[in-house]
């Protein structure tokens, strides 16, 4: 989203980037983003720069990348030294954690579905369900 105005207030930013207030606060002491300049009135001014590094974040943390992968990308981003192998390998680590909840939640699903199987759903208090999750494995 391109616009003509060079500085923005914290809510403008949240808007155009859809990340909440709160959430952009956390970035900049966590370091992710350098703090803004402070207008005359002490509100913080963002820039564009910080609109775009915003969407870049918002974008890394919606694949489920760390806050610490994500400074990393951003530092890659900002450096001319970088390869596409250091970059690569950020993405590809977190490519094999997603593969692995894949996994997880395949087996999981494996489990419950036949808890789901095996209980008759009828009025009767005992229930295999909560039988087999009593016992210790």
């Amino acid at each position: 989203m391109a616009s003509q105005q060079s500085e923005f207030y914290i809510g403008a930013v949240a808007e155009m980037t859809g990340v909440k207030i709160e959430t952009i606060r956390y970035y900049e002491k966590a370091g992710v983003i350098r703090p803004p300049a402070r207008g005359q009135n002490g509100y913080r001014l963002y820039s564009m720069e910080h609109v775009e590094r915003l969407e870049f974040v918002k974008r890394c943390r919606e694949l489920g990348f760390s806050l610490d992968h994500t400074s990393s990308l951003l530092s890659l981003a900002d450096s001319k030294e970088r390869t596409c192998k250091q970059v690569s390998g950020i993405a590809e680590e977190r490519l094999n954690e997603v593969r692995a909840k894949i996994a997880d939640l395949r087996r999981m699903e494996a489990v419950l579905k036949n808890f789901v199987k095996v209980c008759p759903r009828n009025l009767n208090p005992e229930c295999p369900i909560i039988s087999a999750l009593s016992k210790a494995t």
